[in-house]
């Protein structure tokens, strides 16, 4: 098989399942009842694992440390969203953090 098939073939066996894991979601609601606890633990995970996702992100390229000026522009970003600013100033401000961090020779 050729590598542009195998990918083709990839991608197809990947939006099938994205879609059938999607579809599963509505039809089993009706079957399938959660208790409070759980719906509430399934929420705080999903917290945890995106703030997971932005901390190893912000921190690290690979496995090495990316330097002070990306966390600061998240933590900037983050405060200014928390606080309910407009996105496109959480943005800005968050990307200037660094890029200006990074023109003062933090890197």
């Amino acid at each position: 098989m050729s590598t542009t098939m195998g990918l083709v073939l990839a991608t197809i066996v990947l939006g099938a399942g994205t879609f059938a894991f999607r579809l599963a979601g509505p039809l089993l609601r009706e079957r399938v009842e959660l208790s409070p606890r759980v719906e509430k633990l399934l929420g705080v995970a999903a917290v945890v694992l995106l703030a997971a996702l932005v901390g190893t992100t912000a921190l690290l390229d690979e496995q090495e440390f990316v330097g002070f000026a990306r966390p600061a522009g998240v933590a900037v970003g983050g405060i200014l969203a928390w606080k309910k600013a407009p996105f496109f100033v959480v943005v800005l401000a968050a990307a200037g953090t660094a890029a200006g961090l990074r023109v003062l020779g933090v890197n």
